[in-house]
């Protein structure tokens, strides 16, 4: 599948798990929903790292994960395309941040490479839809 198609797909499923344009609740994104399932990932990944990165690496990744439906949660509720537009964008810098986090675990020995694919598949997942759903909405300015 081509890029093309992937941000298609992603767009389409960044509008709500039935398919439907009409959003009541940041809750019906498909985009939060998946973000609320990359948290849960994240904190079941770094229960293992080491105690000494309880405040360091762990509480930054975690604070990265939490950010990401966070901030689609909170820019669908202000209830303006601008600022819904804005806090995409630092959902956007919130899957990049975590994504280095990610590398950074495995490249210092805090998780094996296979044990980070699934959360891998989710955050370039996760930016597509964002990127995706943040594109159409400055469009209709």
């Amino acid at each position: 599948m081509n890029d093309r198609g992937s941000a298609r797909d992603a767009e389409r499923r960044a509008e709500g798990a039935n398919g439907k344009k009409s959003v009541k609740s940041y809750k019906d994104l498909l985009v939060w929903q998946k973000g609320i399932t990359l948290v849960k990932k994240i904190y079941e990944l770094t229960r293992n790292f080491p105690d000494a990165e309880k405040f360091g690496v762990v509480s930054q990744m975690r604070r990265a994960a939490v950010s990401v439906p966070s901030n689609i949660a909170e820019g669908q509720a202000r209830h303006t395309r601008k600022e819904f537009i804005q806090f995409l964008s630092h959902s956007e810098g919130s899957v990049a941040e975590l994504e280095t986090q990610v590398i950074l675990g495995v490249e210092l020995g805090f998780c094996a490479l296979a044990d980070t694919q699934e959360i891998t598949t989710l955050t370039t997942e996760l930016s597509k839809m964002l990127d995706s759903l943040r594109r159409r909405l400055e469009a209709k300015d």
